[in-house]
Formats: structure tokens, C-alpha cells, sequence
């Protein structure tokens, strides 16, 4: 695909997802609420940075020191992990502010880590790109742990008033979702860029 249709395959991903019902079902439904987090950054995120990548749109190219992918994934890492604490995540399922808050900075940090993963000058050869297969890697170490950890807890983690559904299911069920979408997509970033490090050195040598 080129990279005009990968960008555009990212935003209609992000009008489905914020303009779709899963707003409205956050409240009450946890799994509607992770899928919207994983919809942002690990569907619509991996699509945008790719269709800006390498072209005069990507930010990687002008500012390689400020998306650089191992902080980047750290700086991801802290801003997940903090809007899953119970009082974060209560803001971003019971007030608009807080909802919004929390799907910006999910895309802003998504966006952040796979641009500095798949973006900048192709000149600056394997040690960007490894660097970039590490830091896609450790997220998806982290998405797993940190779903694994939702999907497995005895208990609900997060009380919500509007909860009209068994919250232990919904929360399993949620806990799964981020599991395997979160997983999945960041570890396949990485083994993608892992075999497109290799083609380049075959191609090279």
C-alpha cells in the first residue's frame, strides 16, 4: 500500500473509533473503553506513522533527537500505564475532559514511539532501526504484562457507577483485548522491522 493510503486508512481508523458508539458504551462497557485505546495506539497510530514515514511530512526526519524510539517508548510506557490507575482511568470514563485528555495523549504517545520506530533518514542506517525494533518490542512487553495483569485480577480494579454489566467480565474481557491487540500489533512492528533490517544488509552485501 502507499503511503497516502496508509495515512488515510489511519485517520478513517481514528473517525471509527472516536466518532463511532464506542464513546458513548466507555461509560459503561470497560471493553468498549479498551478498545478504543487499542483502536488509537495500535491501529490508527502504526497506519499514520506509516504513511508519513520517509516523506516530507515525517517529523523523525527534522527532529531525529526529539523522536527518538527508546525514549519515546519509555515516555508511552508512563503515559499508559498512569491512565490505568484507578483514578485516571474513573476521569476517562465519567467526564468528557477526562476522555478526551486521555485519547490525546494515547495518540499523541503512540504516535510518538511508532514515528520514532519507522520514521527518519533511511541514511542513518541500522542503529535507528534497532533501535526501533527495541523499543516496539518493550511496548509490547508491557501491553501484555499490564493486560495479563487487568485480565487476570480477582477483582474489579475500576468502580463506576454507570457500570451496567458484570464488571469483572467486562474488565477480563478488556484485560484480553489489550493483551492481545496491544501485543500483537507492537511485537509485529518489531519483527517487521527486524526483517526489513536484514533485507537491507542482504541487499547491501
Amino acid at each position: 500500500m502507499t503511503p497516502a493510503v496508509l495515512l488515510a486508512l489511519g485517520l478513517l481508523t481514528l473517525a471509527v473509533v472516536w466518532g463511532g458508539p464506542l464513546p458513548a458504551l466507555a461509560p459503561h462497557r470497560f471493553s468498549a473503553h479498551m478498545t478504543m485505546h487499542m483502536g488509537v495506539v495500535a491501529a490508527a497510530a502504526p497506519l499514520i506513522a506509516l504513511g508519513v514515514a520517509g516523506t516530507r511530512f515525517d517529523p523523525a526526519r527534522r527532529w531525529p533527537a526529539i523522536f527518538s524510539a527508546i525514549p519515546a517508548s519509555l515516555v508511552e510506557l508512563a503515559v499508559v500505564w498512569a491512565w490505568h490507575a484507578p483514578v485516571l482511568h474513573h476521569a476517562a470514563r465519567s467526564t468528557a475532559a477526562g476522555l478526551v485528555a486521555e485519547q490525546g495523549l494515547f495518540l499523541a504517545s503512540g504516535l510518538l514511539v511508532w514515528i520514532s520506530s519507522v520514521g527518519g533518514e533511511p541514511a542513518r542506517g541500522a542503529g535507528r532501526a534497532g533501535a526501533g525494533v527495541v523499543a516496539l518490542l518493550l511496548t509490547s512487553m508491557h501491553m501484555t504484562l499490564l493486560g495479563a495483569l487487568i485480565a487476570l485480577a480477582p477483582r474489579p480494579l475500576f468502580g463506576h457507577a454507570a457500570q451496567a454489566v458484570n464488571p469483572l467480565a467486562e474488565q477480563q474481557l478488556g484485560g484480553v483485548i489489550m493483551l492481545v491487540a496491544g501485543g500483537i500489533a507492537y511485537m509485529a512492528g518489531g519483527l517487521w522491522l527486524s526483517a526489513r533490517m536484514l533485507s537491507e544488509r542482504v541487499r547491501i552485501a
